[in-house]
């Protein structure tokens, strides 16, 4: 990216109860829905368009293992949220290890809550 130029995606400050709320979905939608998790697999969901959210951790190292996902989610027109931490997405979707983003592709139980996550994404990027 050259200096001055604007990135393609926008990147915005998560508060607090958004980021446990995208938590909170991704714990239903592991119980009672579907869930696809790791960078990878979160790439493929992208791509076909079957994803409904896209969670992201924020402190990956290095950044760029996860640079690729905002920008496929805008060109998709998914929703995308960016989350602390990585620690807290495998456990929210029931495995015991970390990982770096993680797609909702059925909501499940979690439906209506993923609704309100996505209505204030959508109002937080106006505002950014």
């Amino acid at each position: 990216m050259t200096p001055g130029q604007k990135p393609y995606y926008i990147k915005f400050e998560t508060p607090k109860e958004v980021s446990e709320a995208a938590y909170e979905v991704l714990r239903q939608a592991s119980r009672t829905g579907k869930v696809r998790k790791g960078t990878n697999e979160t790439t493929k969901a992208i791509e076909r368009g079957l994803a409904k959210l896209v969670v992201i951790a924020e402190d990956v190292i290095p950044p760029e293992v996860v640079a690729h996902l905002p920008i496929l989610c805008e060109e998709r027109k998914i929703p995308y949220v960016f989350v602390p931490s990585k620690d807290q997405i495998g456990p929210a979707i029931g495995i015991d290890v970390s990982t770096a983003a993680a797609a909702v592709l059925d909501p499940g139980e979690g439906a209506q809550i993923l609704e309100q996550v996505t209505q204030e994404l959508a109002r937080l990027k106006k505002a950014a």
